[in-house]
């Protein structure tokens, strides 16, 4: 009998332990990449996209898998104007708006 408790015990120690793994796992950020920057390739091809719809400038910042789209790039323009390009999973540019800080954006070619 009491080999049957020290079984059970240890089957529900390695349950509870594989489940608090998991969910570490997820929190810590699964697969979605929010918070990310974007890296490699990607974030070359990214770059190149946004500042060519932005005409110049430097990327400033980069982030995978944004509310807006796959890619969120960026561009601190020559000005000191931020505008924030988002682009989807083949790099097309989606929308682009001037990053104001104060979570307003508008339109950048406005």
């Amino acid at each position: 009998m009491a080999r049957k408790r020290i079984l059970i015990a240890g089957a529900v120690v390695a349950a509870l332990a594989l489940a608090t793994g998991a969910g570490v796992a997820r929190a810590a950020g699964g697969d979605d990449g929010n918070g990310s920057p974007i890296t490699g390739d990607a974030l070359a091809h990214a770059s190149k996209v946004a500042l060519s719809e932005t005409g110049g400038g430097r990327v400033t910042a980069t982030e995978v898998n944004d509310e807006e789209g796959k890619y969120e790039v960026e561009v601190t323009l020559n000005n000191g104007h931020q505008v924030d390009v988002h682009l989807d999973t083949a790099f097309k540019v989606i929308d682009h708006a001037a990053d104001h800080g104060d979570g307003e954006g508008s339109d950048a070619g406005n």
